[in-house]
C-alpha cells in the first residue's frame, strides 16, 4: 500500500486502470493476478521517465506474446495527456515519457505534503521490534558499538516513516560471568576509595577509570563493611549497583547520538521469571528439545578433559542449522543460546516481525537463533519474520593513521569522545555512508572536511545553500509561474520525485543506508544545478530582472530542501541552515 498522491504510485494506479480496461475488453482474463507488475524508472534515463513490465508479466495469462499485449497497453496510454510518448522496448517492456506538467505537479505535491512527503502506509501498522546496541553493561559505549547503534536507530526511524509501529529494544546482558567480573572490578575500586593501595589492576578485571565513581559511591554508602568480607556477601549487591551505573552511563552516551530505546529487557530478570524453562517445556512438548550427547569437536582429537555428556538439545537442524544446539550446560545453567532463545520468544509475543542488529563477530550464531525463532513462532501458529543485520567494525584513523586507544577507558576509544570532537550529525551520517556489512574507516580529519568527498558536508551544505539563497533573494518563493521552469529545473524535480519509492525500497530491504546514498545524489543534483548558473548567468536561481522566474526557482529550491530535511530526519540528522 502506498500513498497515491506521489508520482510513482499514481502512475502505478494508471497502469492498473489500463489493465482493468483490458479485462473489460477481453484482452485479459478477469481478475488476472498482477503481483509481479512494476512501474519504476528505467535503468537508462534516456529511455524515458517510467517503465512497466506489465506486458511481460501478464502475457501468459492473456495467452499472447508480450509485445502484442504491450501494443494494447500503449494504445490506452496514448489517450493519457500526461504520457507524451509510450514505446515498446526489447521483448515487451513499455517506456513512458511524461509531460512537464507532471513534474510541476509533483513539485506542488512536495510543498503540500511537506514533512509528510515520502511517507508510506506500506507497513500497514505492523509491529516491528528492532533490537540494537545491546552492549554488555560492563563499561561506557565505544566506537565498536557506534555503527550498530546508528544503523538500528536509523532503521527504526525508516520503518516508522514507512508506516510500521516500531519498538526500539535494548537487551541488557546482566547475567553470566562478565557481570560477575564487573562486580569484582567495582569491589577493587571500592577498596581503593577506602584508601587501600590496590596497585595495578589484576589481569581479568576491567581496568578503566570509569569504575572509580562506582567504587566511591559504594564506599560512601557502605563504609568498610565489605572491604574484607567474603565475595558471597557482596557479589550480588555490587553486581546490581555496577550494572545500574553502567546502564546510566550507556544511556547518557546513546543520548549524545540522539538514540533512545523504548524497552530495556534484562537477561537476569528473564531468567528469574523462568522464561527459559517455559520455552524449554514448550519445545519439549513438541519434540523440539531432546536429551542427547554432543559430538566431539571436529577436525582434531578431542581435548583430554572432554567427555560425552547428555544435555538438552534443541532440534536446530530441522530449521536449517548445521547441528542441534544445547540450551543448558552440564551444570544445569543456561547456555547463551538457551537464554537468547527464550528472549526472542518473549519479543515475538508482542511483535509481527523481529529485527536484530548484531556485530559481524556474531555471524556464527545467526543460523541457530533464526532456527529457534522459526520453531517457536511457527509452532505457536503465528510465524514471525526474523531478520539479522550484521554490522562490521569501524577502524578509527586520524589523517590516515590509526588512533591510539584511550587510557581512561581501559582499551578503547569512547563514543562520547568521538561525538564531542566531530559532532553527533557527522557521526550518524558517516556511519550510514557504506553498507553495514562493509568495512568502514572513520578518519577524524576527513569527516569534518568541507569538500564533495565528505558526504556529510555535501548534503548539509546543499540544504544550507538553499537557505542562504532564500535569505539573499529579496523575492518570495512562488508556485504561480512554475510554467517558467524548463528542462534543467525539471531534471532536479525528477531526482526529488524518487524519494517516496526510495523510502519504500529501503524499508522493504531494511537498509537505511539507501536514504543516505539517495540524499548524496539529490545534493549532487542540486549543486550541479547551482554550478550551472556560474557558467550561464541565465540559469542562476536569482534573476534580478525577472521576479516571476526567481520566485519559481526559489519554490523549486525550497522543495528540494524539504526532501533533504525529510531524508535527514529519517536518519536522525539535523538539516542545518548555516555552515
Amino acid at each position: 500500500m502506498t500513498d497515491s498522491s506521489t508520482l510513482h504510485a499514481a502512475f502505478a494506479a494508471r497502469i492498473g486502470a489500463v489493465l482493468d480496461a483490458l479485462e473489460r475488453e477481453g484482452a485479459l482474463p478477469p481478475h488476472t493476478p498482477r503481483d509481479g507488475v512494476a512501474v519504476e524508472p528505467p535503468r537508462d534515463a534516456s529511455h524515458g521517465d517510467l517503465a512497466t513490465n506489465a506486458a511481460m508479466v501478464l502475457a501468459k495469462a492473456a495467452a499472447t506474446q508480450p509485445r502484442v499485449l504491450a501494443e494494447r497497453i500503449v494504445e490506452h496510454l496514448a489517450a493519457d495527456p500526461d504520457v507524451i510518448e509510450a514505446g515498446i522496448a526489447g521483448p515487451g517492456f513499455i517506456n513512458m515519457r511524461l509531460s512537464d506538467a507532471v513534474w510541476r505537479r509533483e513539485l506542488s505535491a512536495i510543498a503540500a505534503l511537506g514533512p509528510g512527503y515520502g511517507r508510506s502506509a506500506m507497513g500497514e501498522g505492523r509491529r516491528v521490534n528492532v533490537e540494537y546496541v545491546s552492549a554488555n553493561p560492563t563499561g561506557p559505549m565505544h566506537m565498536g558499538h557506534c555503527r550498530g547503534a546508528v544503523v538500528g536507530d536509523a532503521l527504526a526511524g525508516l520503518l516508522e516513516f514507512a508506516g510500521h509501529r516500531v519498538t526500539r529494544e535494548y537487551y541488557v546482558n546482566d547475567a553470566g560471568g562478565q557481570v560477575d567480573t564487573l562486580a569484582r572490578s567495582a569491589h577493587l575500586r571500592y577498596r581503593e576509595a577506602l584508601g587501600e593501595d590496590v596497585g595495578a589492576i589484576p589481569e581479568g578485571l576491567y581496568p578503566g577509570d570509569y569504575l572509580v565513581p562506582v567504587g566511591e559511591a559504594l564506599a560512601a554508602e557502605h563504609g568498610d563493611r565489605y572491604a574484607a568480607a567474603s565475595e558471597a556477601e557482596w557479589l550480588v549487591l555490587f553486581k546490581t549497583r555496577a550494572v545500574a551505573a553502567m546502564m546510566d552511563r550507556i544511556r547518557a552516551d546513546l543520548a549524545l547520538l540522539g538514540i533512545r530505546h523504548d524497552v530495556f529487557a534484562s537477561e537476569a530478570e528473564l531468567q528469574a521469571a523462568g522464561k527459559p524453562a517455559e520455552a524449554e517445556a514448550w519445545l519439549r512438548a513438541r519434540d523440539l528439545v531432546y536429551d542427547g550427547v554432543l559430538e566431539a569437536p571436529k577436525g582434531k582429537a578431542p581435548p583430554e578433559d572432554w567427555e560425552p555428556v547428555s544435555l538438552p538439545l534443541f532440534r536446530s537442524t530441522r530449521f536449517g542449522d548445521d547441528q542441534d544446539r544445547p540450551i543448558r550446560k552440564s551444570d544445569g545453567s543456561w547456555t547463551y543460546f538457551g537464554a537468547d532463545l527464550a528472549y526472542h520468544f518473549q519479543k515475538a509475543e508482542s511483535a509481527d516481525a523481529l529485527i536484530d542488529i548484531w556485530g559481524a563477530d556474531h555471524a556464527g550464531t545467526v543460523k541457530r537463533i533464526k532456527a529457534a525463532v522459526a520453531a517457536l513462532t511457527q509452532g505457536a501458529g503465528r510465524a514471525v519474520p526474523f531478520d539479522v543485520k550484521l554490522v562490521q567494525m569501524v577502524r578509527l584513523l586520524r589523517a590516515g593513521e590509526p588512533v591510539k586507544m584511550s587510557k581512561r577507558s581501559g582499551s578503547f576509544v569512547t563514543l562520547a569522545d568521538v561525538v564531542e570532537e566531530v559532532g553527533r550529525d557527522v557521526v550518524r551520517f558517516t556511519m550510514l555512508t557504506r553498507k553495514p556489512d562493509a568495512q568502514m574507516d572513520f578518519d577524524f580529519a576527513k569527516v569534518v572536511e568541507a569538500s564533495k568527498d565528505n558526504p556529510v558536508f555535501y548534503v548539509q551544505y546543499a540544504h544550507a545553500r538553499i537557505h542562504s539563497t532564500l535569505r539573499k533573494a529579496g523575492v518570495a518563493p512562488s508556485d504561480v509561474h512554475l510554467d517558467r521552469l524548463g528542462a534543467p529545473e525539471l531534471a532536479l524535480v525528477r531526482e526529488a520525485a524518487q524519494f517516496p519509492r526510495v523510502v519504500e525500497g529501503a524499508a522493504g530491504a531494511r537498509e537505511p543506508h539507501r536514504i543516505a546514498f539517495y540524499l548524496f545524489d539529490l545534493a549532487a543534483a542540486f549543486h550541479s544545478f547551482w554550478n550551472a548558473g556560474n557558467d550561464d548567468p541565465r540559469l542562476r536561481i536569482i534573476q534580478l530582472d525577472d521576479a516571476d522566474l526567481t520566485g519559481a526557482r526559489l519554490f523549486l529550491a525550497v522543495q528540494i530542501g524539504q526532501v533533504i530535511r525529510n531524508g535527514l530526519a529519517i536518519l536522525g540528522v539535523e538539516a542545518v541552515e548555516e555552515m
